[in-house]
C-alpha cells in the first residue's frame, strides 16, 4: 500500500510542519499576552539570559519549558538527581542531551546549555511528531487497507487535541513515532524490526509496556493457526524480551541511583541542594527509601504513588470533577469507537478475533486486523480513567492509539462524502484543510468533532505555556 513517491505521504509531513510551525507561533503570541501563573510546580533555579541570543531563545521558546519539561530539561542538564525525577524515562532526555551537547556544542559561545537544550528539544519533537503522523498513514494503509483513511487519519493527528504536548519538551512525539513505527512494523510481519522500535516506547514513557500485548496476541494467533510455530513463537518471545529491556534497564538504573551510597565526588550543586532541602526532594544517599527493601523494588511504582497518588480509584474526589469533565471529551471518543467497532464485529470480539472466518473478511474500519488496536484503546482507556490523573488520559490516548484517528477519520467521511471531491489529483485535496475551509456547511457532528481537536489546540497552548492547568 505504500508508494516510495506517495502524494498523501508528502502532504502529511508538509501539513505536520505547517501545524509545529503554528503552534511555536501561537505559544509565543499567547505567552506575551497572558501573564504566567505562580503554579506549584516543580521549578528548578535557572541562570538568567547571559547573551542577546540567550534572551531570543527565551522569548521564542520559554513556553516549551513548562510543567514536566522542567523535569525532562532537568534531566538532560544534571540527570536524575531528584527521586520524583525517576517518574520520567530516559530516552527523551538523553537525545536532547546529546543534540545539545553534540551538534548544538558550536554554539556554545552564543548559547547557554539551558538554550540549547531548549532547541534541541523543539527540533527533536518537530521531527519526531512528523514522522509520527507519517507512520501513522502507513500503518493505516496496511491495516485499514485505505489509503483515502488512513490519509484524513494523518492529518488529524497533525492538528490533534495534543498538539502542544506535540511541540513541548515532552516526550508524546518521541513516544507516537516509535509505537506508531513499531506497530507498522508488526503488521509488515518484522517482528524483531518492530519490538525493536516497540522498546524504544518503553525507553520514552512506562506505558510503552503495554504494547507487549500486541506481540502475545501475535504469538497466540501463531500458535493457534500455524503448525510450523517454533520459529515464529521464538521471535515473539525474544520480542517481548527486548521490549521489557529498558525498563529493567532503567529500573536497575534507579536502584543502583538511590539505593546504593554516593561515590566520592558525587556532590550536588549548592543551589539544587538548597531546593531539595526547601521542598523536601529527596536526594542519593541514606537513609535509603523505603522501596529499596521491596521484594521487587520498582522506584515506578513506588513514586507514582508517593508523589503523584496514582492508584485504584484514588483521583475519584468531588474536586477532580473538572479534570474528569476535561478528559470527558477523549473517554467520549474512545468509548464511541470502542462500541461501535464491536456493534459490527460481536462475532470477532466474542472470539477475540482467534477464529478464521470462513467468508472474506471485512475491510477497513471494521477490519478484523482492527481488532486488537480497539482492545489496546479499551484497556489504556479504563486504566487511565480507574488508575491516572484523569486529565493525562487525553494525551495518553492521543499519543498511543492509532484507532482513534482512523474512527475520526471515518466519521467526518461520513458525514462529508464530499470532502474527496472529484479532482484527478487527489494529493492536490488536502481534507483538513477544505473541512476547515467548508465549516458553515458541515454537518454538526462534523464540526462538534473538528471543534474539539481546534479548541483543545488553541486553548491548550495558552493554558500550558503560562503554567495554567491543562491535560
Amino acid at each position: 500500500m505504500w508508494r516510495r513517491h506517495d502524494p498523501f505521504l508528502g502532504e502529511i509531513i508538509r501539513f505536520s510542519l505547517f501545524c509545529r510551525g503554528a503552534t511555536l507561533t501561537i505559544q509565543v503570541l499567547l505567552n506575551l499576552l497572558i501573564p504566567d501563573h505562580a503554579a506549584d510546580a516543580f521549578s528548578p533555579p535557572k541562570a538568567p539570559p547571559s547573551s542577546l541570543a540567550d534572551w531570543l531563545v527565551e522569548f521564542l521558546l520559554s513556553g516549551l519549558g513548562r510543567w514536566d519539561a522542567e523535569h525532562f530539561l532537568f534531566i538532560a542538564e544534571h540527570g536524575y538527581l531528584y527521586e520524583h525525577n525517576m517518574a520520567f524515562f530516559p530516552l527523551l532526555p538523553m537525545l536532547v542531551a546529546g543534540l545539545a551537547r553534540g551538534p548544538l556544542l558550536p554554539l556554545a559561545g552564543l548559547l547557554s546549555l539551558r538554550s540549547r537544550l531548549l532547541l534541541s528539544a523543539a527540533a527533536l519533537n518537530c521531527v519526531c511528531s512528523t514522522l509520527a503522523a507519517a507512520l501513522l498513514y502507513l500503518l493505516g494503509c496496511v491495516t485499514l487497507q485505505s489509503r483515502r483513511t488512513s490519509f484524513l487519519a494523518g492529518l488529524l493527528f497533525c492538528m490533534s487535541p495534543i498538539s502542544v504536548f506535540l511541540t513541548v519538551s515532552y516526550s508524546e512525539s518521541l513516544f507516537a513515532a516509535t509505537t506508531f513505527s513499531g506497530l507498522w512494523l508488526l503488521q509488515k510481519g518484522g517482528v524483531l524490526a518492530g519490538s525493536a522500535a516497540l522498546s524504544l516506547a518503553t525507553a520514552a514513557r512506562s506505558n510503552g509496556l503495554v504494547n507487549v500485548g500486541f506481540l502475545l496476541y501475535s504469538g497466540l494467533k501463531v500458535l493457534l493457526h500455524r503448525r510450523d510455530n517454533f520459529g515464529p513463537l521464538m521471535r515473539r518471545l525474544c520480542g517481548i524480551l527486548l521490549l521489557i529491556l529498558p525498563f529493567a534497564l532503567f529500573q536497575s538504573y534507579c536502584y543502583f541511583r538511590f539505593c546504593t551510597a554516593p561515590e566520592e565526588g558525587d556532590l550536588v550543586p549548592q543551589d539544587l541542594a538548597h531546593l531539595a532541602e526547601d521542598r523536601g526532594y529527596r536526594l542519593r544517599g541514606p537513609p535509603f527509601p523505603a522501596w529499596c527493601s521491596y521484594r521487587l523494588p520498582l522506584a515506578y511504582s513506588h513514586i507514582q504513588s508517593e508523589y503523584w497518588g496514582v492508584g485504584l480509584f484514588r483521583y475519584f474526589q468531588l474536586q477532580q470533577l473538572p479534570n474528569f469533565l476535561l478528559a470527558a471529551p477523549v473517554v467520549t471518543l474512545g468509548a464511541c469507537a470502542v462500541l461501535q467497532y464491536v456493534s459490527c464485529n460481536l462475532e470477532t470480539c466474542l472470539t477475540l478475533g482467534l477464529v478464521e472466518r470462513q467468508k472474506k473478511p471485512r475491510s477497513g474500519f471494521y477490519g478484523p486486523r482492527v481488532f486488537v488496536h480497539v482492545a489496546h484503546l479499551a484497556f489504556l482507556m479504563g486504566f487511565g480513567v480507574l488508575c491516572m490523573h484523569v486529565q493525562v488520559v487525553t494525551r495518553l490516548l492521543f499519543s498511543s492509539c492509532p484507532v482513534l484517528f482512523w474512527f475520526c477519520a471515518l466519521m467526518l467521511e461520513e458525514e462529508e462524502p464530499w470532502v474527496w471531491g472529484l479532482q484527478r489529483n487527489e494529493a492536490a485535496c488536502n481534507p483538513a484543510m477544505r473541512l476547515l475551509r467548508s465549516w458553515t456547511s458541515l454537518q454538526r457532528r462534523s464540526r462538534v468533532l473538528l471543534g474539539y481537536f481546534l479548541g483543545y489546540w488553541v486553548i491548550g497552548t495558552a493554558l500550558h505555556v503560562n503554567f495554567l492547568p491543562w491535560t
